[in-house]
């Protein structure tokens, strides 16, 4: 089992899962497709095993291992419990009927993250929200929802903010527009409350927080927000994760990686320095109270 086994979704464990089936075939000299007739199936299933992009049946995983040459009882039964852990779905699993389907895989690769670094135009990151300013993005564009709906989602998003305080926390690396903290989503109360929030997050060792002034006019973003999730574990690469209305846009080509980095770099030089953003979300505040 990984070490992060315990706090990671399916999608982070099938890829972990992947990467040590790959390497052992490598290593073992035996190619795609054969291992492919070994478990009944194709080369392109083999394939996609060891992207992580399906989900692996024990009874397959065990024969790819006597294939390997893994004799090791205890090396088998690790993997093998890797197998089985990484088909139970996660624990926002419960809420798969106020989920997309699209956004579960997020879950699973946010939850397993070590570095999450945010570029927002529009909204707070997703991990700073508050539940007022949650229930108000929620209702956006959407009419009339059951109040019960309204309060299972908030619910969704305050669970998925549990990273950010567990034992080993995820970083937060994370650059909002001006425009996302005074545009008064929720009314001014709401996003009062907001602001102190963010002041108070801001102080966590392991949240960093940048603010775009409007002053900077033109920056490097100009294609709109996304994020760039850093894992721990070699099998899984940094990922760029773009969201849309209806789905979303998981990037992990080197040269993707490397030009929204070398973005999100720019960025953050553009913006102020983090030792002003308390300053910054102060004077903004004071500009909703007066």
């Amino acid at each position: 089992m990984t070490e992060s086994g315990a706090q990671s979704g399916p999608t982070a464990l099938r890829i972990i899962l992947g990467g040590h089936l790959r390497r052992m075939r490598v290593a073992a000299g035996i190619s795609r497709s054969d291992a492919g007739w070994e478990i009944r199936s194709s080369e392109s299933k083999v394939s996609r095993m060891e992207l992580g992009r399906v989900g692996l049946k024990e009874r397959d995983v065990r024969d790819l291992l006597t294939l390997y040459g893994v004799d090791d009882e205890e090396e088998r039964e690790r993997l093998l419990a890797l197998t089985r852990e990484a088909n139970n779905p996660g624990w926002w699993h419960r809420y798969g009927d106020v989920l997309p389907s699209w956004f579960h895989s997020y879950l699973d690769l946010e939850a397993a993250a070590q570095l999450i670094r945010v570029y927002e135009l529009q909204f707070v990151p997703g991990l700073l929200q508050t539940p007022d300013y949650i229930r108000a993005v929620i209702q956006l564009g959407r009419g009339l929802i059951p109040a019960e709906e309204v309060e299972r989602r908030v619910a969704l998003r305050t669970s998925r903010q549990s990273i950010l305080t567990r034992p080993e926390p995820v970083r937060i690396w994370a650059v909002v527009d001006e425009a996302v903290l005074r545009r008064p989503i929720g009314g001014v109360k709401a996003m009062i409350a907001q602001l102190d929030h963010l002041l108070e997050a801001s102080q966590y060792p392991n949240v960093t927080l940048q603010v775009m002034p409007f002053n900077v006019g033109g920056h490097a973003a100009t294609g709109g927000a996304y994020s760039i999730l850093r894992f721990p574990e070699q099998d899984l690469p940094d990922m760029v994760y773009i969201e849309h209305l209806s789905s979303a846009l998981y990037l992990d080509k080197l040269e993707d990686l490397d030009q929204y980095t070398a973005t999100m770099e720019a960025l953050c030089v553009a913006a102020p320095p983090p030792n002003k953003t308390r300053d910054i979300l102060t004077n903004i505040k004071k500009d909703f109270e007066s």
